[in-house]
């Protein structure tokens, strides 16, 4: 018997208590530590509230499939075709740094062109692109406004708590769990703990090698669903770099991504995961993994990456210039619960001043190749090429 998805309706919609009062907070704290990035981090430019350190602003193409089952081929799903598409590679944290003090938690944003309809977001609901904003976890470290404001502040300070070594970790998980005080002991945040735990301990490996989920629920046209982007497993056999190791470098992450589609094209699945259940798996609680034997994830695109040079220091300059948000999609795919609503505004706000501060001019593209001509690697004469098939057939 095939499974029942669930309905998408407008009920799935709730909002928690002082959403508006949490968000407003939640932005203003944002955009002091946006202004004091320009000097905190000595390098006199206005840095993002997350995912700070890009790894790079990969070129790539993106197939919608043909003959997808009429659950699947929902909104931008149903028509098959092919889209340019710009990715960027960055590390979760605040702040930049060496890439071992860093940690493994890594971001995808992906940034497809030429999508029909109107987007989400009111300032340019003709941009005709889309986004998807995905992190290498399949969970989220928090599921309402209330308990990100203290975990927001709890990142910020983190590099003081963590430099007073065993006592200042302690106090980070007791103030975690506590909401800094503020929660009572049987609303303290166990569950959000849990998931930050299983993000900052991801291991080291090479940006290509990992799963990027949503984390939080989206619309999918007539159900709700969350979307997974997943290496190509051919793909990922032919890596050549794949374990990190600190000992080796301070940095390898931006290193080992440029070598790597140096030498060969590369693909990830663009897969959907719809809901059966909403109670073992909810909307509203980010920290749950919806388990895939309630309802797999089906491939309904592919996401290929030719062979590219991306070392210089203008790729870096022309990701850091982009927006990424999760409402930048048409209504079909619009995202779902409290976290992911707060982050319209917020992600918003965040670009805005971000381009201000920097003097950078605020435009979405209409184009990949206005952001970033495929540049072709040039001819390495010293080392073999590893072979690998780029893509399923």
């Amino acid at each position: 018997m095939s499974p029942r998805f669930i309905a998408y309706t407008p009920e799935w919609e709730s909002v928690e208590p002082d959403f508006d009062k949490n968000v407003r907070l939640l932005i203003a704290t944002m955009e002091q530590h946006i202004t004091g990035s320009m000097t905190a981090d000595g390098n006199g430019r206005a840095l993002r509230e997350a995912h700070s350190k890009g790894y790079g602003l990969v070129r790539g193409e993106v197939e919608i499939l043909d003959g997808l089952p009429e659950e699947y081929a929902q909104g931008i799903y149903a028509t098959p075709g092919r889209h340019d598409a710009l990715v960027r590679f960055s590390n979760g944290s605040a702040r930049p740094g060496p890439d071992e003090k860093l940690g493994g938690a890594v971001g995808l944003a992906l940034k497809l062109f030429d999508i029909d309809g109107p987007t989400l977001l009111e300032d340019e609901p003709d941009s005709r692109t889309f986004d998807y904003t995905t992190i290498n976890a399949p969970v989220f470290f928090c599921s309402t406004v209330r308990h990100y404001l203290f975990v927001q502040e709890l990142f910020l300070r983190a590099g003081a708590y963590f430099a007073e070594g065993r006592p200042g970790r302690r106090r980070f998980y007791r103030d975690y769990v506590t909401g800094m005080g503020t929660l009572a002991p049987d609303e303290w945040a166990w569950e959000e703990l849990l998931a930050f735990l299983a993000l900052v301990q991801r291991p080291l490996v090479n940006v290509l090698l990992s799963a990027y989920t949503t984390m939080g629920a989206v619309r999918h046209g007539d159900y709700l669903a969350k979307v997974r982007l997943t290496p190509d497993p051919r793909c990922a056999a032919a890596v050549a770099e794949r374990s990190m190791d600190p000992g080796a470098a301070g940095e390898f992450f931006r290193p080992a991504l440029v070598a790597e589609l140096r030498e060969r094209p590369y693909a990830f699945r663009i897969q959907v995961q719809l809901c059966t259940d909403p109670v073992h798996m909810p909307v509203d609680d980010l920290t749950v993994e919806w388990p895939e034997w309630r309802s797999p994830y089906v491939t309904v695109a592919r996401l290929r990456f030719p062979a590219q040079d991306i070392s210089g220091a203008d790729n870096l300059e022309r990701m850091d210039a982009l927006s990424f948000t999760p409402w930048r999609v048409t209504a079909a795919h619009r995202p779902l619960g409290s976290i992911m609503r707060a982050r319209k505004e917020a992600y918003r706000r965040s670009s805005v001043l971000r381009h201000r501060l920097n003097h950078q001019e605020r435009r979405e593209p209409r184009t990949a190749d206005e952001v970033l001509p495929l540049k072709a690697p040039a001819p390495n004469t010293t080392t073999p090429k590893v072979s690998g098939p780029a893509t399923e057939p």
